[in-house]
Parts: structure tokens; C-alpha cells; sequence
């Protein structure tokens, strides 16, 4: 079952219109959808290696615009249905951590963790809600996602064959794997920190709510 479905997708992967569904895809995730693009991004670069930097810009701009989209919901429409949108995504609890760490540390926060498996949404809707600098926060966005998405990009170019037979070779461990990366990401969402003890301790404070 696992290898038809793996076999499947890398067809659709290398279809004409993919770029267009990676497209979509990162977009959405940095505003709404809770479905990473990564997995979707590493196959299309399998199918097709010599296109995986293209891929992987693609998912980083189309990341960056969705985010956009994030913030506004943020700053804008949080009370209207930006509230209801983190709570069906189940990341309501950490919004008021993820407010009070990006009120300390602005970008830095948007640079590290952006790059991590912890949901971009959360960090571009928070944005969004504190006002953050509309500018630094797409430098920080850009940069954050260029770490996330062209790493993939760059060693599929440069190892790209190597990788996919050894996934064709150890696709099961490979699945494994990729889940425990997602299982790290939702733990990491309670390290949302790192940098001035006095500010982490706050932010991690149990009952915190966010400021006025």
C-alpha cells in the first residue's frame, strides 16, 4: 500500500502543472492549511532533480506571499475568525506564548523557528496579531523560509539520484522517520525560546495571557 501510494505520488510530482500545486500548497500552509508542502517539495525534486533549486524557490516565495496572508488574518480579522482558525488547527493554547516571544524577540524568532518543523501559521498570524514591522517581518519570513525550503532544494540537486535510491531502497524507514520529524516539530511548539533566560521564563509562565 505504502509503496503504490509513494509510486503514485512521484507521478503526480513530476506532472507538468506540479510547480503550480507546490505553489498552492506552501502558500496556503503559511496562512491556514495544515499540511506542510516539504513532502510534496522533496518528491517533486526526486522526480526531477535538475528542477529542485526552481522547486525550491517557488515553495519559498509562494511561503512568503501566503504569509502575508497570515499576518493579515493577524492583525486584521484575528477576533472575526483568526481566533477560530488556531483553535481548529489546535495551536490556540500556544498563540499567547508565540505572542509574548515574538514581542521579545521579533524576527529572530521568525528566523529560527520558521526554519523548524513548528507550524509557519502560528508564527505569521501571531505577527499579524502584535503588529509586527510589516518589512522585518518579510526580510525575516524570506530568510526563514529559504532555510526551510531551499536546504531541501539544494541537496536533491546535488545528491538527488543517490537519495532517491535509497529511499526507493528503505522506503518504510524513511516514512518512519519523516513522522518522528513531524511528532519533534509538535514538541518543539513548547520551545518556543531560547536567548534571555528573564524573557523565556516569563513567556513560559503557566495561565499566560496575551497583553493588551
Amino acid at each position: 500500500m505504502l509503496r503504490r501510494l509513494y509510486d503514485w505520488t512521484i507521478a503526480k510530482a513530476a506532472h507538468p502543472q506540479a510547480a503550480w500545486f507546490l505553489a498552492a500548497f506552501a502558500f496556503m500552509e503559511a496562512s491556514f492549511f495544515p499540511v506542510p508542502p516539504h513532502p510534496l517539495l522533496g518528491l517533486m525534486c526526486l522526480a526531477a532533480p535538475k528542477k529542485a533549486i526552481r522547486y525550491a524557490a517557488i515553495a519559498t516565495l509562494s511561503s512568503v506571499v501566503g504569509g502575508l496572508l497570515g499576518y493579515a488574518i493577524g492583525h486584521f480579522a484575528y477576533e472575526a475568525f483568526g481566533q477560530a482558525l488556531l483553535h481548529l488547527l489546535g495551536l490556540e493554547q500556544s498563540f499567547p506564548k508565540a505572542a509574548c516571544y515574538l514581542r521579545e524577540y521579533g524576527a529572530e524568532i521568525i528566523i529560527v523557528k520558521g526554519a523548524t518543523p513548528i507550524p509557519f501559521k502560528l508564527l505569521t498570524i501571531t505577527a499579524g496579531f502584535i503588529g509586527m514591522s510589516l518589512p522585518l517581518f518579510i526580510g525575516a519570513s524570506l530568510i526563514s523560509r529559504s532555510i526551510s525550503f531551499m536546504i531541501v532544494g539544494v541537496l536533491f540537486r546535488l545528491f538527488g539520484a543517490p537519495i532517491k535510491a535509497f529511499i526507493d531502497k528503505y522506503l518504510a524507514l524513511v516514512t518512519i522517520g519523516f513522522v518522528a520529524l513531524v511528532i519533534a516539530g509538535f514538541l518543539a511548539l513548547t520551545l518556543l525560546g531560547g536567548g534571555d533566560k528573564k524573557a523565556n521564563e516569563a513567556c513560559e509562565r503557566p495561565g499566560l495571557t496575551l497583553p493588551a
